[in-house]
């Protein structure tokens, strides 16, 4: 039991769903969430995040094998497929039974987020728009956020293209360490048509349009904090695709240096008090 239990942990892709969690819950509080509120917002987002991740690892089970993926617990027989499609669908009827606690829009827009992500794992990952579910899905965060506090205000446009600007980028990146072995399983999705240098500067340069757009969005000058915020959207991603290169087989520090940026973006929405 142990075993399987830390199988389904290493499958839901642990550390991109704690840190989007941790994100969520952070803008949460720092919109005006009670505590009850903040809650409902992280457990929505965790189980979001566990459906989508165990959905990928199922799906991508036949290419992980193929390719010699010893990282995934399903090809090593840590988890059975039966085990892992029935905690995938646990976790995406999870998803707008716990958003309905912050209202019918919030719950919407939080399954709207799941469904396009899913939609990423199947078919969409070896498309030409393969970039266009995580764009909807990382927008509808932050619109679920603020759609679930009370009387369901409008979320700012520049915070949602923010953060769809920032998903965009997470694609890219996140794809760079698999490029090799997405090539040998038939996968064309939008950066391996771009390739290594066409992805991260697309990832690179989306990053730094989100956190512009977080800084320039609200009402009034853009503060210090702002201006500090960009300056580091451009420094972590390159220093991070630095320390990739010098890093010898499969590294996630592109994706790493994508969640350092989104945490300084959030945390500068939080100290601004300026999202809704």
């Amino acid at each position: 039991m142990s075993t399987r239990v830390l199988g389904l942990v290493r499958a839901s892709h642990p550390e991109p769903a704690a840190a989007v969690t941790v994100v969520a819950t952070l803008l949460a509080a720092g919109v005006g969430h009670s505590a009850a509120g903040v809650a409902a917002v992280a457990l929505t987002v965790l189980a979001s995040q566990l459906a989508v991740g165990w959905s990928n690892d199922l799906i991508d089970a036949d290419r992980d094998a193929a390719v010699g993926r010893t990282d995934k617990p399903v090809t090593t027989g840590e988890v059975a497929r039966p085990a892992l499609a029935r905690a995938t669908a646990v976790a995406a009827v999870a998803v707008p039974v716990l958003a309905l606690a912050g209202g019918p829009a919030a719950a919407a827009c939080a399954t709207l987020g799941l469904v396009s992500a899913l939609l990423y794992n199947r078919p969409l990952k070896s498309t030409p728009v393969s970039v266009l579910p995580y764009a909807v899905s990382f927008g509808a965060l932050p619109a679920f956020v603020v759609l679930a506090l009370p009387g369901s205000p409008t979320p700012p446009a520049w915070l949602v293209a923010a953060a769809a600007l920032l998903g965009a980028g997470a694609h890219f990146a996140n794809v760079l360490p698999d490029l090799a072995d997405d090539a040998r399983t038939g996968v064309r999705g939008l950066p391996h048509r771009l390739g290594p240098v066409g992805s991260r500067l697309a990832a690179a340069g989306l990053l730094l349009a989100a956190t512009v757009a977080l800084v320039l969005g609200p009402p009034g000058p853009p503060s210090w904090t702002g201006l500090s915020a960009v300056a580091a959207a451009v420094a972590v991603p390159a220093v991070g695709w630095y320390a990739g290169r010098a890093t010898a087989g499969r590294s996630a520090t592109a994706f790493r240096a994508v969640l350092v940026v989104a945490l300084i973006d959030v945390v500068l929405l939080v100290t601004s008090g300026r999202v809704v």
